[in-house]
């Protein structure tokens, strides 16, 4: 290498290292303004089970998405003491991969799922200075703050959604002596990888042009992503994309199909109305030419641009499948065979349609939500909108503008024209009011009001506006303990509970069979995978604290690892359930049941002789009417009839 090129690249080489440097500087900096101490104890405090199972199910798109992409990185850096980490936006661990023996040595300092990692709880870290610069982070060794993680070395890369926006971090952290150089490179083209999932998923009803300037690079993660409305505007672009096409996410906006590549959208339906069509050679707004292919994104699947009506610019959708989406969403669907869920179904039946408040209690996770669903998809409201708010998670100082809407100069930061709150857009339809027990109580009066007299008065406005809804509230709270504590008015919880109903939590449904058949011909429409006997024993025996939620990231993960295999085993479950399940009890060994002929030769009579199967049964499977049910070969129906008691 010539002289000049030597002094160059090391000059190069010099100037990044000393940004950096730099980089972690200021991070210790915020470290230490946090009011950490390098000597302090990592923070052990995970996220409690419950808490963990939400924060899954938030985060379910990003999660399911950077799942394989963290299997594909696991095989190239497998047995080298390396970890691999996701989190959601704030740094809290979502998923863990890795060698077990450094995973042991990883949870010494918190590194493991629930726990957050920020820089505000850990200092100076590849995950929490990554969220905190937007940019990847490589933290080695005793460049992080507290002196407890200087065993290790962490590469961790953003990754952002298709608005620019940070939702999660990947990380790989490993024994400080076991740093490669190269790890980095292959966290940020994994995040990458995960980033165009993401951005193909977010469209489905839209235009996808991949396009480079080279065309051995399309179908690569080297490919830009640009996505466009069927009728050509401009919507969001992929790293790679935004990089070809030069400008900025809010110069882009104002853009077309058209004004960037200098073609009517029709001419792409134009191209793929030939026979075999090749490869577009497109030219940027810029003059640069480059390679494309494109795709219209349904809700049904990806499907190559198909040619239009002649007299239209745009392709018509399939059109939509309204039977099949209400027998989906309806009550009768959510009957699956479990006796306490039957009798919610029953009562709810009877009052819809009559103008009767339904308040709906439940632990968090037992598809609270699903139902009131699927009591407006069944009510005579199901053309008019479905509005649902969560009380918990507004912020308490935002809540009242969302709820009742604000007209233009209500307050400052207010949008202009102001904003037609969530009351007024369920007018005709169905307001679901989740987590009520959430609301501030300085709300609960106006919200009150709008219910006795049915007008709501935007923030800011002396009119009152008329409002027709169905309301449908829901809660994990006792009520009448938050009306004692005062943190909920008397008036209000009156005025709500027309009808009351508990869903049982998933522990104490009978239904789990059929419940696990429905989630996974939900979340896998493709195929169809069956569940191994073992697997559902210890789906039997687990308590399930997400309850809904947690079976059901647990077996959307499950899809995952089960590939191409037709039956979910015990080696597609995620650690956490084994280590659940090992800590609970083994079930007691059913008793033996006399058989018809025993009991016959014995001079039991033959009602005598049937009830006494039946209980002895009931007791051998820990009173599960289901598992009787099966093992006696006999319909639930029959054991309720000669049990009515247990109904």
């Amino acid at each position: 290498m010539p002289a000049s090129s030597a002094s160059r690249l090391a000059a190069a080489t010099c100037s990044v290292e000393g940004e950096a440097t730099a980089v972690i500087e200021i991070s210790h900096q915020r470290s230490a303004g946090y009011g950490l101490c390098p000597g302090a104890r990592p923070d052990f405090n995970p996220l409690a089970r419950n808490d963990l199972s939400f924060l899954l199910e938030k985060n379910a798109q990003l999660h399911t998405h950077a799942v394989p992409a963290m299997e594909t990185l696991y095989q190239q850096i497998m047995n080298t003491h390396n970890m691999i980490l996701l989190t959601d936006a704030q740094g809290v661990i979502l998923h863990t991969l890795g060698d077990a023996d450094f995973i042991e040595k990883a949870n010494r300092v918190a590194l493991s799922a629930g726990v957050g990692w920020s820089e505000e709880r850990m200092g100076t870290n590849a995950i929490g200075t990554a969220i905190a610069e937007r940019a990847p982070s490589l933290v080695h060794a005793d460049q992080h703050f507290l002196a407890a993680n200087h065993f290790l070395t962490c590469s961790a890369a953003p990754i952002t959604d298709h608005q620019g926006t940070v939702i999660g971090v990947l990380d790989v952290s490993s024994d400080r002596r076991s740093y490669h150089k190269h790890t980095m490179a292959l966290v940020r083209m994994s995040a990458l990888m995960i980033e165009n999932q993401l951005f193909a998923a977010n469209f489905e009803h839209a235009i996808i042009l991949r396009f480079h300037t080279r065309a051995e690079f399309l179908g690569t993660l080297m490919e830009g992503m640009a996505a466009f409305s069927p009728g050509g505007r401009f919507l969001a672009a992929n790293r790679n994309g935004l990089f070809q096409l030069g400008l900025s996410l809010p110069a882009l906006q104002t853009h077309t199909f058209s004004s960037l590549f200098g073609l009517p959208v029709s001419a792409l339906f134009d191209h793929y109305r030939t026979a075999a069509p090749g490869l577009l050679d497109l030219c940027m707004h810029n003059g640069v030419r480059v390679r494309a292919r494109a795709e219209l994104r349904l809700g049904s699947g990806v499907h190559a641009l198909t040619s239009p009506d002649e007299h239209a610019q745009v392709p018509a959708p399939a059109p939509p499948a309204p039977a099949r989406s209400r027998r989906l969403s309806g009550l009768r669907y959510l009957n699956t065979g479990d006796p306490q869920l039957e009798k919610v179904i029953d009562k709810v039946n009877k009052v819809l349609g009559r103008d009767i408040p339904i308040l709906v209690m439940g632990e968090t996770g037992t598809g609270k939500e699903l139902l009131a669903q699927a009591i407006h998809n069944d009510s005579p409201r199901s053309m008019g909108p479905f509005v649902a708010v969560n009380c918990a998670s507004i912020p308490e100082t935002l809540i009242e503008s969302e709820l009742f809407g604000y007209e233009d100069g209500a307050f400052t930061g207010a949008r202009k024209k102001g904003a037609t709150g969530k009351i007024l857009q369920a007018n005709g339809g169905t307001l679901f009011l989740d987590e009520i027990g959430d609301m501030p109580v300085s709300l609960q009066a106006h919200l009150l009001r709008v219910l006795q007299e049915r007008m709501v008065t935007p923030l800011g406005s002396s009119k009152s506006i008329p409002v027709n809804v169905e309301l449908i509230c829901a809660t994990n709270h006792n009520l009448r303990e938050r009306i004692a504590q005062g943190l909920f008015r008397e008036d209000l919880y009156y005025r709500l509970n027309g009808l009351v109903v508990k869903l049982p939590p998933l522990r104490d449904r009978t239904d789990l069979e059929t419940v696990v058949r429905k989630i996974l011909a939900t979340e896998c429409e493709t195929r169809q995978y069956a569940v191994s006997d073992e697997v559902l024993r210890l789906f039997r025996r687990h308590k399930w604290p997400g309850n809904f939620r947690q079976l059901t990231n647990l077996l959307r993960t499950a899809i995952i690892m089960a590939g191409d295999e037709p039956e979910i085993g015990i080696e597609h479950m995620p650690d956490d359930f084994l280590d659940d399940i090992d800590s609970m009890p083994e079930e007691p060994e059913a008793a033996a049941v006399p058989s018809a002929e025993q009991m016959v030769a014995n001079g039991v009579q033959l009602g005598e002789m049937e009830l006494t199967v039946i209980l002895k049964s009931l007791e051998a499977h820990g009173g599960n009417v289901s598992a009787t049910a099966r093992a006696l070969g006999v319909s639930r129906n029959t054991i309720y009839r000669k049990l009515p008691h247990l109904k």
